[in-house]
């Protein structure tokens, strides 16, 4: 068993990924910068607010304009409100695993506020939700999940990812720690596949893959 489980967020615990994809086009489209949904999975899904704003600013040659986001907001917020849902079986397995956890997300802790409070899972990770605001370098460097291993009291040896995205599994090997690749969503699990990484593809396996059955 691991002393600490460090959860990732957006597809992880919460079904945003599903939903905020296609706004993502509407959104990089409307500002110069056309990109697929399956380009935009690949370039953006576990990196940080930061980064897409830093990509976008450098695929068109321009600052954003300060606001340039407020119109875009709705179209989230709404998508949200209308149809956002834990991940199936997470919170089965939450209710499994005896030992401590946490949330470590590229989200902002606005956005993290949100999108844990609508699905009913905010209060299960009250104090011990850490977001890549908090550090210098996101994912795929290891510093968000060093900095809530060292913030807990946990040795990073003795700690789990459970990740997502390719960014998020190659940010747990960096931090020393062992990295469970979710595969039941966006992305493609050979993606996810590589050292010190177990990939599976139902949450309700995961207890058991932390030796918590």
């Amino acid at each position: 068993m691991f002393d600490l489980i460090i959860f990732d967020c957006d597809g992880v615990l919460v079904d945003s990924e599903r939903l905020a994809v296609p706004i993502d086009v509407i959104v990089l489209e409307r500002v110069g910068w056309p990109l697929t949904e399956a380009e935009v999975i690949e370039r953006f899904v576990g990196r940080s607010h930061e980064y897409f704003v830093g990509e976008i600013e450098a695929a068109i040659g321009r600052p954003l304009e300060p606001g340039w986001e407020d119109e875009f907001l709705a179209l989230y917020r709404d998508a949200f409100a209308a149809g956002l849902a834990p991940v199936d079986g997470v919170v089965e397995a939450l209710d499994r695993i005896s030992a401590p956890t946490c949330v470590a997300s590229g989200s902002s802790h606005e956005r993290l506020r949100d999108t844990l409070g609508l699905t009913g899972l905010h209060e299960r990770f009250a104090g011990r939700i850490f977001s890549s605001v908090d550090v210098t370098n996101g994912k795929p460097a290891p510093d968000l999940f060093q900095h809530a291993a060292t913030t807990l009291g946990a040795d990073p040896a003795r700690c789990a990812v459970v990740e997502d995205s390719v960014y998020g599994v190659q940010a747990a090997r960096a931090a020393g720690m062992t990295a469970f690749g979710y595969a039941g969503g966006l992305t493609p699990p050979e993606r996810l596949a590589g050292p010190s990484t177990t990939v599976f593809t139902d949450m309700h396996e995961l207890p058991g893959l932390l030796g918590e059955a």
